[in-house]
């Protein structure tokens, strides 16, 4: 069973906020708390009743939803609704989970709110329970990448590829050592400076290089060299 989510709308023209009334409801975890026309009047309540997930327009007199989220000390998921295009690159920057171009049909509404739920469960998830996945912003939407098809992991200063079995890489903007807090160390492991990769995906190492199952080599650096013993260890019982 789904966890709860706890939401609310905030959008100035009345039929919006019916349209998400009745898609909302069509769902059994989501709990929809408060629906307001006035930004600044759903910013106060946000401010004395966090949630978990907001649905907002962009374009809204007085207080723009983008502005409307910069300004929350608490930030919960977010899902923009609006009719404009052009807002999309400026939400994304704030780590929407979504963006809902209107008029919404439902079954863009759902793909959204069922993003949102495996962002909240991988997101609420307890301190034992291992992740099978990560979540990263990719071309300005969320991506959910599962550890299994991760091959490795290249920087390229602020930001990472994520490079993936029959995919094409993923680039999102990030550290390698902000993405490697994310991973579990029994999986992955960095090896240089610049590469994380994933030891069960390493094929053979000769000469302080390893061969990926996918062919591609990547180097060891002298502060790793500690893993060529590591991988050959934990490689021993399958020869």
């Amino acid at each position: 069973m789904k966890k709860i989510i706890t939401c609310i709308t905030i959008d100035d023209e009345p039929p919006a906020l019916t349209l998400l009334k009745e898609y909302i409801f069509r769902f059994s975890f989501l709990q929809l708390s408060e629906q307001f026309n006035d930004a600044i009047a759903g910013q106060q309540y946000l401010k004395q009743h966090p949630v978990d997930l907001l649905f907002v327009d962009i374009n809204m007199p007085d207080l723009s939803g983008i502005e409307l989220v910069k300004n929350l000390s608490f930030k919960p998921m977010v899902i923009f609704t609006t009719a404009h295009k052009k807002f999309a690159l400026e939400g994304f920057e704030l780590d929407a989970i979504d963006y809902l171009l209107k008029p919404i049909n439902f079954e863009r509404f759902e793909k959204a709110v069922n993003k949102a739920s495996e962002y909240f469960e991988y997101k609420t998830r307890s301190v034992s329970e291992k992740p099978d996945s990560i979540f990263v912003y990719s071309e300005y939407r969320m991506v959910k990448i599962e550890l299994q098809n991760i091959t490795h992991i290249e920087s390229l200063e602020d930001y990472v590829r994520i490079y993936l079995l029959g995919e094409k890489p993923i680039l999102t903007l990030m550290t390698l050592k902000k993405t490697l807090d994310k991973l579990p160390s029994d999986q992955f492991r960095r090896i240089h400076r610049s590469y994380i990769v994933a030891v069960n995906k390493v094929k053979a190492i000769h000469n302080r290089k390893l061969t990926l199952v996918n062919n591609a080599e990547i180097p060891v650096s002298e502060s790793y060299l500690d893993f060529i013993s590591y991988w050959k260890e934990k490689n021993s019982g399958n020869n």
